[in-house]
């Protein structure tokens, strides 16, 4: 049957492989859980059919059983009257009512044969269910470690420029830029400041000289 074999399928199917043909695994894996439910729902409906005429055709046959029997106990009756004309046509019946049986029994074999096997496909079919939803939080957490493995790997190289990292790594390179700037112009400003106090040192030192050799004038002419 076509929902035994789908059901197959969806077995042999690997979760890489889902994850390459599917944009999203997780609910690709969530719908097959429901389409199999669906299908054993399905399955077992047909199943609960069959079973339904299986037991409208045992009845038909038990009853055909009973009629028969009946039919050979008043022929039994009639031979004990005497009556061999009134026996015969009870056992006119009878044969009408064997070769009915004979008829019953034939369709409720085959009735029953359809029931044994829908119901062994059933079970089946209910064991991979069950199997699959075992599966399912696996598949899953599989799927999603699988899409984390991938979204740190483009952080890492930064393939992905949008991501989060990669603007920290833009940022701090700006930042970077920003400080090796502002050291370049400390240094600069720093040169500046150390050259303005040599020259004022050395304007400093040539009044001191001046003072000095004008108080040493002055000391020599007032010892004269």
């Amino acid at each position: 049957m076509s929902i035994f074999k789908r059901v197959g399928d969806l077995f042999k199917a690997n979760v890489n492989d889902m994850i390459d043909r599917a944009e999203d695994p997780e609910k690709m894996i969530k719908q097959s859980i429901i389409d199999m439910e669906k299908q054993l729902t399905g399955a077992t409906q047909a199943l609960g059919q069959a079973m339904a005429s299986e037991k409208a055709a045992f009845n038909t046959l038990e009853k055909a059983k009973k009629t028969s029997s009946e039919w050979e106990e008043k022929a039994k009756i009639a031979l004990k009257a005497g009556n061999q004309e009134l026996a015969k046509k009870a056992l006119s019946a009878k044969v009408n009512s064997d070769q009915s049986i004979a008829s019953f029994q034939q369709t409720y074999d085959s009735i029953h044969g359809q029931v044994v096997d829908l119901r062994s496909r059933v079970e089946a079919l209910r064991a991979k269910l069950e199997e699959a939803q075992g599966q399912q939080n696996i598949l899953i957490a599989r799927a999603r470690t699988a899409d984390a493995q991938k979204d740190i790997a483009q952080a890492i190289s930064g393939v992905d420029s949008k991501s989060a990292f990669s603007r920290m790594e833009k940022m701090e390179r700006k930042i970077e830029e920003k400080e090796a700037e502002a050291q370049a112009f400390t240094n600069v400003s720093g040169d500046d400041i150390l050259a303005k106090d040599e020259f004022k040192e050395l304007a400093t030192n040539s009044s001191v000289d001046e003072e000095l050799a004008r108080l040493m004038a002055e000391m020599n002419s007032e010892s004269k």
